[in-house]
């Protein structure tokens, strides 16, 4: 599964005056699927259902 728009994320680069590698999209992805992880765990063990930005 996918969390990110590889569209916004080469519109950020190029902003920036950089470009993007193409092996960087997958590693985005873990990252973010490992903090939806970790803030779904603290969702949880605060008997909630609802994720918060200080979940993050």
């Amino acid at each position: 599964m996918s969390y990110i728009v590889k569209k916004a994320i080469q519109d950020f680069a190029k902003r920036n005056n950089m470009q993007v590698a193409g092996d960087f999209y997958g590693a985005l992805d873990k990252h973010i699927e490992k903090m939806l992880k970790a803030a779904a765990e603290r969702t949880k063990s605060n008997k909630r259902k609802t994720l918060k930005p200080y979940d993050l």
